[in-house]
């Protein structure tokens, strides 16, 4: 099973197949990012978001023979999600390099990203989580429709920083926020956008702040 879209991955959150609970990678990603195990992901090793996922081919993989590649194939033909494939290349594995690019980039159309070792590739998913973060928070502001969802998610530092408008309070702020989803849609808000959500008064104090 390739688990395509059953898997809900948590706003900030990763999720890795419970085969890698005890391995170095899962160690150093500790402390760095949130980490959930689970049992059942199928193909996928480790979920970055609803949307991505990354699928991890270690030294041994590549020496071992051509199961990995069947495993990539098999993902790529049962899924929708946007597979991104860690290598594992190093002095052992350099030879088989070249064949695991083709068939990754050329064949499969696929992200292929190398590594030395575990302790790289855990950088590297840190980065990426990152990266998915970012884009999420990116798509929930600029759309209407998950302004409601984005505003229950906001950071208290997001909130804090909206108090620090002259007259608005913790409700008012709430308000603007649930209204505007984000700090950037706020600023761009017009005055008679910002009325709906304040009144006359206030909204005039805020669209000139």
């Amino acid at each position: 099973p390739v688990t395509a879209g059953s898997i809900v991955v948590p706003y900030g959150h990763a999720i890795g197949n419970e085969k890698w609970r005890e391995s170095e990678i899962a160690q150093r990603l500790q402390g760095q990012i949130r980490l959930i195990f689970e049992d059942g992901l199928g193909l996928v090793d480790f979920h970055l978001s609803n949307r991505t996922c990354i699928l991890y081919i270690s030294e041994a993989d590549l020496v071992a023979g051509d199961e990995f590649k069947r495993r990539l194939v098999w993902f790529r033909n049962a899924s929708s999600l946007k597979g991104i494939v860690i290598v594992e290349k190093t002095q052992i594995s350099d030879q088989y390099f070249l064949a695991v690019q083709k068939l990754v980039v050329l064949e499969l159309g696929m992200v292929l990203l190398p590594v030395a070792n575990q302790g790289e590739a855990s950088q590297l998913i840190t980065q990426l989580v990152s990266f998915c973060v970012r884009e999420l928070s990116r798509e929930r502001s600029s759309n209407p429709f998950l302004r409601k969802q984005y505003s229950q998610l906001a950071e208290p530092a997001v909130l804090r920083t909206v108090q620090q408008i002259p007259g608005v309070g913790k409700t008012k702020a709430l308000l603007l926020l649930k209204r505007f989803g984000s700090i950037h849609q706020l600023c761009n808000a017009s005055v008679k956008e910002l009325e709906l959500a304040l009144g006359q008064t206030a909204a005039r104090e805020v669209y000139r702040f």
